[in-house]
């Protein structure tokens, strides 16, 4: 049959193609092979990729196994726990875009007839999930897995709960300097993506129930034997996609799209998902508006309840039945749609078991009736925000409170950790914006200082930057439009009393129409923080959070 990649190495004039080739020791017999891309995003400094040489070799020996030649490629990541709370997260989610270059740029220049994308934490899957979009050649994807949980004192460790808020713990005189040192090198026990429905994990489920991994592989723990196995049947299973010419598009359309916002609303998943599944469906030409997630939430139980929100682990999960379980009890919810393993999405559901009742609990017996997700409108946030609903307390659904206002993550911090926020105030931090960062980052510091501290309870923070997978609380992001485009939250004044509320999906500050026009009119938009290099290009060039911060 013809390849894709025959352009590169059929006919007289592709003599000098063919010699560079042999040069890097392939074979003039597997020049009838397909060539598979295997891009790997490989690092040593992130827990969730430091086993990707291992599945590297697998997913080599599944491709050879199955007629096709691999060639393997790197591609760049950034541990978002590492880059936190600081200038480098700045990095982080422009970074999705330079990955979905990057693989694109290398699979079109070499002509590769299927990808395999190697892939684990926040950025990264997202990134390659918009490129296979993008290229619409067959790809499938193999997420690293998830970490084991931590063990101190009788009881199992995460990395939010027990670095991240045991900061605040530990400011509070809650916990002692000697339990600070050893959760510090007991809390991430080794490989993998952390423990809990952060973002790495909720967009592996989420790829797993577009369709584009095969079933099982979001949830095996990284260090597991059954991963290696995976990563081998997916090399073989990429031959077989591009014989079928079993394209991305073909899968990634509307009803895979769908199908994966219900299975993140009732995992109870990362509020970043609001972000990269618009973003992916753009790059599949699939028009997918913020007001869908909201729209399924109402009708979408929340029968996970994970970490951070929650008590439940991955490998708790996947012991359950892992996302075929889950996507079992919501087999009449999902609409028949073909994945990378040959079977279509409901086929997947229906032959699945759910092995623990609690940890995917029955449709009658939800945690909560509606999806994780809630999309909030209002005067401060005209064109949308975002909060994780099923990690907030029923307490704090409906709050009202006094605006304490800041212009950086760091500034917002300092007052809390200083002691300076009090129970009734609600923190509003902005300029961190895509364009205002540059690049939107999280506040997982101080969304964690509030909980640690014990004000979780009594304190709100609004932002119109982002938030990590493992923000709990009454925390809202995404805030739209930004302070930097001018939106009402760059008018909000220390005092300005706010009023949230959650289950009417509302988020509004006291003051008339006419006090937020006039405050606007004496409003001048800031310079930019950063005047060079990408950081600077992604500021003029990336869209609104509520359509997905996408490049333009």
């Amino acid at each position: 049959m013809a390849y894709r990649s025959d352009i590169i190495k059929q006919g007289i004039e592709r003599m000098p193609h063919r010699a560079l080739l042999y040069a890097t020791g392939l074979s003039k017999s597997e020049l009838e092979k397909p060539f598979i891309g295997v891009a790997s995003s490989f690092t040593d400094i992130i827990p969730g990729h430091v086993t990707m040489r291992d599945l590297e070799r697998y997913v080599e020996k599944g491709i050879h196994s199955a007629g096709g030649y691999p060639f393997i490629f790197g591609i760049p990541g950034i541990c978002d726990g590492i880059a936190m709370g600081h200038s480098g997260m700045q990095y982080s989610l422009p970074s999705r875009e330079l990955i979905a270059d990057m693989v694109e740029a290398i699979t079109n220049a070499h002509q590769f007839d299927g990808l395999v994308l190697i892939t684990n934490c926040d950025k990264i899957t997202p990134g390659m999930l918009m490129a296979a979009a993008r290229l619409d050649i067959p790809a499938i994807i193999v997420t690293a897995g998830p970490m084991l949980a931590g063990y101190y004192k009788g009881r199992r460790l995460n990395l939010t709960s027990d670095t991240f808020e045991a900061v605040g713990r530990y400011k509070k005189g809650l916990i002692t300097e000697e339990d600070l040192i050893a959760l510090e090198s007991c809390a991430c026990p080794g490989a993998g993506s952390c423990q809990g429905m952060y973002t790495a994990n909720t967009m592996a489920c989420i790829t797993e129930a577009l369709g584009m991994s095969l079933p099982g592989c979001a949830t095996i723990p990284a260090v597991m034997a059954q991963k290696k196995r995976i990563a081998f049947e997916s090399g073989k299973q990429i031959v077989g996609l591009v014989k079928n010419n079993l394209t991305s598009r073909q899968i990634m359309n509307k009803n895979a799209f769908e199908n994966a916002i219900v299975i993140d609303l009732t995992l109870g998943g990362s509020t970043n998902t609001v972000l990269h599944i618009p973003a992916i469906a753009h790059e599949a030409g699939v028009d997918l508006s913020l007001d869908l997630f909201d729209e399924l939430s109402k009708k979408t139980p929340h029968l996970c309840n994970m970490i951070p929100g929650g008590m439940h682990y991955m490998q708790d999960l996947d012991n359950a039945g892992g996302i075929p379980a889950v996507l079992n009890r919501l087999q009449n919810m999902l609409k028949h749609n073909p994945t990378v393993s040959g079977k279509d999405i409901v086929e997947i559901a229906r032959s699945a078991i759910v092995f623990d009742e609690e940890v995917i609990r029955p449709l009658d017996n939800p945690y909560r009736m509606e999806g994780g997700i809630a999309i909030l409108k209002g005067n401060i946030a005209p064109a949308g925000a975002v909060v994780k609903q099923t990690a907030v307390s029923e307490k704090m659904m409906k709050c009202e409170g006094v605006a304490k206002v800041f212009d950086s993550e760091e500034a917002g911090l300092k007052a809390i950790l200083a002691g300076e926020i009090k129970a009734g105030d609600i923190v509003v931090i902005r300029y961190e914006g895509p364009k205002g960062g540059p690049g939107m980052r999280e506040m997982l510091s101080p969304t964690s200082a509030i909980v640690g501290m014990g004000l979780s309870d009594s304190v709100a923070l609004i932002t119109d930057g982002r938030f990590s997978g493992g923000t709990r609380g009454p925390c809202i992001g995404h805030v739209s439009p930004e302070a930097m485009e001018g939106g009402p939250i760059a008018v909000l004044k220390d005092g300005d009393k706010i009023r949230i509320d959650i289950p009417n999906r509302r988020i509004d500050v006291d003051l008339s129409d006419e006090e937020i026009k006039n405050r606007l009119s004496n409003w001048k938009q800031p310079e930019l923080k950063i005047k060079h290099g990408y950081l600077a290009r992604y500021a003029r060039l990336v869209s609104s959070a509520s359509s997905g911060a996408i490049m333009l």
